[in-house]
Order: C-alpha cells, then structure tokens, then sequence
C-alpha cells in the first residue's frame, strides 16, 4: 500500500477519533509499521498482515483508549505483545511514562528496537508474567493507569492487574460488543468499583470497540 494512502488513514482516521495526529508522530508511526512488517516475516508477531488492516486494526485501535488515558503519570500495559496498545499511546502523548509487559522474549526484543528505532524515552519494555511475584514486588500499586487487550477473561485480568493499580487509579479493558457476558462474574471482584462503559467505532470499518474503565477504590 502506497505510503500517502497509509498516511491519509492515519491523519482521517485520527480525526475520527478525536485524536488530532501530528506529522511527526504520523512519521513514526510509519516507522513502526515498516519494523512490524520486517519483523514479522520473522517471527509471529501479529496474524494481521495486510498493510491496510495493521493500520486500522493495531495502530487506531490502539487509539481508541486514549481518551482515558489522558493525563496518565503510568501506564502499564499488560501482554503488549508487539506493542499494541502501549507504543501508539507513547507516540502520540509523550508525556506519559509506559511500561510494556509480556512474556514472550521475543516480543520484548522487537519492543525494545522499535523503542530504540524511534528514539522513544520514558517507556520500557519488560519480559515476565503478570503473576509473577517479582514483577509484582517491583511494580506493586506503582501506575496510576492499567490498561490491555491480550485478555480473554475480564475477571482475571482485573484480578491480576489490582496489584500494580494505584490507589483510586484506573484499569482500562479493551473488548468487542460481547462484553456483557464477562461482567457477570466482575460483581464479587472486591476492590474496584462498578465500570464506565464506552463503544467506540473503528473508524473505516463496522467494527465496535469497548472501553471499560474500573477505579480502583481508594484506601
């Protein structure tokens, strides 16, 4: 795909989002994508492979979150895998310190070139579990904002992510329109109060992304 029609589905796609993209992080995110694509014929780092899609589907979809996210200290995204949604927040809001975490060593090496690739500071990437008690001890109640979308379970990933919440913080859920069949058992989760719930499209597409945002209570 020409690099202008990529560039065009970034900008449009972005205003869409009300999330105003400029060119220097519109650059980046070329970067990026031209990484991911290299990267990828080498080692599985997405199943997405069509130029078009990877942009939509990773790089504005990683975008929708941004609204909650604004004016984060900390981020912590969980099982980032190739970076999604951690990096794309990162290049457009400098501002925010991030920590991307997963547990497949080889995606944390294809984080960490693409942070070194784009001359990215402030974000880190980390290889362990979200179980892990070390990784919990390092990080415990350290980001005032938890985000991811590597979960299939809602239960258990805000289980596991209340130990790095900071008091009155916020857990950020990515999920599709089925959502509601998750929240059956978030009702005993103690810690966290009832969720805001937001369905934003994807732009370009009849896709239907939803935020959920839980505060975790504070002490």
């Amino acid at each position: 795909m020409e690099e202008k029609l990529l560039i065009e589905l970034l900008k449009k796609g972005g205003d869409e989002l009300s999330v105003a993209l400029t060119d220097a992080s519109i650059a980046l995110f070329l970067r990026y994508f031209r990484e991911l694509k290299a990267w990828n014929r080498k080692i599985n780092l997405t199943s997405i492979e069509n130029d078009r899609e990877i942009i939509l589907r990773h790089f504005l979809d990683s975008l929708i979150p941004y609204p909650y996210v604004k004016g984060s200290k900390r981020l912590l995204d969980i099982g980032s895998g190739a970076g999604f949604p951690g990096i794309p927040i990162k290049v457009h809001d400098p501002s925010i310190d991030v920590t991307l975490l997963d547990s497949v060593e080889k995606k944390v090496h294809f984080m960490k070139h693409v942070i070194r690739t784009l001359g990215l500071t402030g974000i880190e990437a980390v290889s362990g579990r979200v179980e892990d008690k070390s990784i919990i001890e390092r990080y415990s109640g350290a980001f005032d904002r938890v985000i991811s979308r590597a979960f299939s379970d809602l239960g258990d990933y805000l289980r596991l992510s209340l130990p790095y919440t900071a008091p009155g913080g916020t857990i950020i859920a990515i999920k599709g329109p089925a959502y509601e069949k998750e929240l059956k058992g978030v009702a005993e989760i103690s810690g966290i109060e009832r969720p805001n719930i937001f369905e934003v499209k994807l732009p370009f597409t009849d896709r239907t992304t939803v935020i959920l945002t839980f505060r975790k209570a504070a002490r």
